[in-house]
Formats: C-alpha cells, structure tokens, sequence
C-alpha cells in the first residue's frame, strides 16, 4: 500500500500494477488463501450459527436476571402474560438483540463498501464523517423542528449522509493528483469534527433536544423497540441488496478505475449505486442507533486477515461480523456497570481506537 503520496503536484497516472498495490479486494495482501465456495459457505454458516447464539445470551445479560425458563416460555409460549421477566424478554430484549444484528449487519456492510470504494484501508462510516452527516441532521430534525417519530427523521439521517460523504469524496479528490486514502481519511476526519462540533452547539443552545439526543449522540440501543426495528429494516434490506450485488464490481473498481473500465465494468453507475448502499446502511443504522463507530472499520479487516476472502464473500462475512460485534459490545456493556450500562457505541470505540492505530502501523511499514 504506497503511503508517501505527495499531494501538491501533477501525480503519474495511475497504472493497472499500481492500482493493484492499492487494491484492498485482493486476499494475498492479506496473506489469505484461496477456499472453495463450499468451504466459505460451511464457514459463513458456522458465523451465522454464533451470532444466534450471541443473540440468545443478550436474553439473559440485563439490570433484571432472568432465567433460562422465563426465557424459553417468553419466545414459545408468551400470550401478554403480566409476568415481568416475560414482559422484560419480549418487550425490551428481544427487539433490542433483533436491532443490534440489523445495526451491526448495515455497518459492516457500509465498511466493506467505502474500504474498496475509495481505496482506503482506514474507510469507515465513522472516519469518514457519515455517521456524523446524519447525526448532524437528526439534531437539527430534532432540536429545531420538534420531530420525535423515527418516520419523520430517518430522510434527515439520509440527506445529512450524502451531503457528508460527497463532501468528503469532493475534498478528498479536489486539487491536482489522484484521490489518495491520506486525502480522503484527512478530509473525512475534518469533517467529522465540524459536525460533531455542531451537534453538541445544538444541545447546548436547546436543552430540551440536549436531553433526548443525549444518549443517542453516543451510539446506544437503550429503549428500542420494535418500532424503530420495523423503521429501518427495509432501508437496510435494499441497501443489503445492493451490497451485495456491487461485491464483485467493487472489487475490480478497488485494482484503480482503467483497469476496471477495461474488465467492462460500468464505473460511474457502480460508484452511484455503492454511494446510494453506504448512505441507506449507514443513515438507517445511525437513525436507528446512533453514530456507533469502528465497527465498518474492524470488521472488514478482520474478514481479510482471519479467513482471507473478496467479493461476494467480503461482504456477507462482514454482515454477520458487524452483527456479532455489536451484540457482543451490547451486552459487554451491560456487564461492565451494574445497574446502569455503558452505551454499546462506547465500548465498540473502546475496542476500535487500538484497531485503529494498529491498522496505521501497518500502513506506514507497507503491511497492509
């Protein structure tokens, strides 16, 4: 990965072994190794099978212990009983496990996408300020024009992420020389800043929306229901689909844009398409949740390094790892402080912050 980019001045053009260098799609740099379909696939399942699991332990984990038999009559034999325990699983814990696997799914979905998009190994939702786009528009939704319902503020979480994501992607590739990953994390960390700024100048000016973003602001799935699950599901679905569909396209986009238009993939409408997936992932998801970072960061990575898979793959393994991740941070946090908790989108910063800077290690000694 070439990290001594100089930015000022007229760069070379870009040429199909240096595009390769760059390409974040290819396994070997990832010391990966090339598995049959059947292999990926018991893999994908055997994932699947831990996320289930995850899910069914966030059953138990809360502020109120319940049992393994309260638990199994909540799922198999609940009929509005007024039994709390019951009322607890069926009410709180489950919508909120369901939220956490659609929220961690989106997220990682979204890092897999902007990582091979942009050609940057540090791509997240989080770095690259669209989580904070559509924080920033559900705080203006929310602390100046009074909207609370989730249908009413999911558009302000979309339009403020495409207006980040194409500011960044506008600064990131202004000026002379090609887009550079140093270009596009720099631009997407400025505008991170100026708009988490802007929320918190928001809270301070309107208390009242202080007070209802105050634990949203942080990334949390505390209160949810199945409401906002039922809200934001079909964006993520649709925006799932496109993911999925763009794996391979992106892949080639990922070995530089020649090569790519060469290999007959229609670049331009393929970027249109995986910008229209990032900004339906990451704006349901925030909306949803609240900015959770590091996750679209880690995941991919993880997928690369542990079981060294691209296209399709890539991104069906980073669903699932998002998902795991979210649960696992969901219910580490609360363990961590009893009676209270700690917001998921904290613990998972906890985690990420050393990811991060272990990813930039390894990008500046060219082993990544």
């Amino acid at each position: 990965m070439p990290t001594d980019v100089t930015v000022p001045g007229d760069a070379p053009p870009e040429s199909p072994s240096t595009a390769r260098e760059d390409a974040l799609g290819v396994v070997s740099a990832y010391g990966g190794n090339r598995r049959s379909g059947a292999t990926y696939a018991l893999w994908w399942f055997g994932l699947a099978l831990v996320v289930v699991l995850l899910a069914w332990l966030s059953l138990f984990v809360g502020a109120r212990p319940v049992s393994a038999t309260q638990v199994w009559d909540a799922l198999f034999s609940y009929a509005g009983s007024a039994d709390r325990d019951q009322e607890v699983v069926v009410g709180y814990r489950i919508p909120r496990a369901l939220l956490a696997i659609v929220v961690g799914a989106a997220l990682g979905m979204a890092g897999s996408l902007i990582q091979r998009l942009m050609r940057n190994p540090l791509g997240d939702p989080q770095i690259l300020g669209v989580n904070a786009g559509a924080s920033f528009a559900v705080a203006i939704a929310v602390g100046f024009l009074g909207l609370t319902s989730m249908w009413s503020y999911i558009w302000f979480a979309f339009a403020g992420a495409v207006v980040a994501m194409a500011i960044v992607y506008g600064l990131g590739s202004a000026g002379r020389g090609r887009m550079t990953p140093v270009r596009v994390t720099m631009a997407g960390v400025a505008v991170t800043a100026v708009l988490t700024g802007a929320v918190r100048g928001i809270g301070l000016l309107n208390p009242d929306a202080f007070d209802a973003l105050r634990i949203w602001e942080v990334g949390s799935l505390v209160g949810r229901n199945n409401s906002v699950l039922l809200a934001v599901l079909p964006f993520i679905v649709v925006g799932g689909i496109l993911a999925m569909g763009l794996a391979r396209p992106l892949d080639a986009i990922s070995m530089g844009d020649d090569l790519a238009t060469a290999m007959g993939v229609p670049v331009r409408r393929v970027r249109i398409l995986t910008i229209i997936a990032v900004v339906l992932l990451c704006g349901a998801a925030t909306a949803a949740a609240g900015p959770i970072g590091f996750v679209g960061l880690m995941v991919p990575h993880a997928v690369r390094m542990i079981a060294g898979v691209g296209g399709w793959w890539l991104t069906a393994f980073s669903m699932l790892g998002g998902a795991a991740l979210v649960l696992v941070s969901d219910v580490v946090g609360r363990v961590l402080v009893r009676p209270d908790e700690v917001p998921v989108g904290i613990v998972t910063a906890f985690v990420g912050a050393p990811i991060l800077v272990i990813l930039v290690r390894r990008l500046s000694s060219g082993t990544a």
